[in-house]
């Protein structure tokens, strides 16, 4: 059994994306990647450009060879889009392999008129593979009823968490929870993991206020004092603030809180809350991602971090 955390903010990205291998089964939650089309009146930087569309390939690659693909909601930084921006995963990128795949999917309850026509385009795409999976189980995958995207009564609907028992351990993928929601973590200790894979709260909104604050780090506390490692990623992680909250946590509870980049020992690259400052460190020419949005030619992740990290 492996866990490979793919995509996610800690390495470059927005995501929540993961593969886990399990005897025969090769399972990719949340294919899906996103970069934050404007952040304070700027578009991705060329560097967060270079890393997404690596993150991409490394999606694809998993899904080449996957047996399960799972979508918790279909939100665009967790799902393969029909109309897909340049910084998206598109289903024209998609390998063929991928309309064979056992899919096990949120409903399309709660979910505003733009968010299920997305729904529609991938069950017509994936055809009868397409499951509703909500409150089912299928070996060793066992699947949430909804539960709420942030807060309950939020105006983003619900999301579908899943466990998987990989016989030693328990993994739970609890997508976009944003820990807001006492209920719902208490319905993640019930599966008894031993690893969790969540979104911490979006620190970088201003409507999340001292009360909400409060309350998710309440819930970041009582999940990792009952699991062996929790790794939290995702809306935490698109400002500074949500590293050095991330890290206060972990100083409070050992070792066993971490985010992807840590969890997969990779450095963390935390661009969307640096973009202001790549921008400053590297300039960005001045017709740079209309050329870019005509002719996306693949970019070097490698040479364009180079100084940055």
């Amino acid at each position: 059994m492996t866990i490979e955390i793919i995509g996610a903010e800690s390495l470059g990205v927005r995501g929540l994306c993961c593969l886990v291998k399990i005897r025969e089964r090769r399972i990719v939650i949340d294919p899906g990647v996103a970069l934050g089309y404007m952040r304070n009146g700027l578009l991705p930087h060329p560097c967060q450009v270079a890393v997404g569309q690596k993150v991409r390939q490394d999606i694809i690659k998993a899904l080449e060879t996957a047996t399960d693909v799972v979508f918790s909601h279909f939100h665009g930084d967790h799902i393969p889009l029909l109309h897909a921006n340049p910084f998206q995963l598109s289903f024209h990128q998609l390998p063929a392999h991928f309309k064979n795949l056992s899919c096990w999917s949120k409903s399309d309850k709660d979910l505003t008129a733009k968010i299920q026509l997305r729904a529609f385009e991938l069950a017509e795409l994936l055809g009868p593979n397409m499951k509703v999976a909500e409150g089912c189980s299928d070996g060793p995958m066992s699947f949430s009823e909804t539960v709420p995207h942030g807060l309950p009564e939020g105006r983003f609907g619900g999301v579908m968490m899943t466990r998987i028992d990989m016989g030693e351990s328990v993994f739970v993928h609890a997508s976009d929870i944003q820990l807001l929601d006492k209920a719902t973590v208490e319905k993640i200790l019930n599966w008894q993991p031993d690893i969790v894979f969540a979104s911490g709260p979006p620190l970088y909104l201003r409507s999340l206020n001292a009360t909400l604050r409060k309350q998710a780090w309440e819930n970041a506390l009582r999940l990792a004092r009952n699991v062996d490692t929790l790794i939290l990623d995702h809306h935490l992680l698109r400002c500074e603030e949500g590293a050095v909250w991330l890290n206060n946590l972990r100083k409070t509870l050992g070792g066993k809180v971490c985010c992807g980049a840590d969890f997969m020992g990779h450095p963390r690259l935390l661009l969307e809350a640096r973009r202001s400052y790549l921008y400053e460190k590297m300039p960005v020419p001045e017709n740079w991602h209309q050329d870019y949005f005509q002719h996306p030619e693949p970019l070097n992740p490698e040479r364009s971090l180079l100084g940055l990290t």
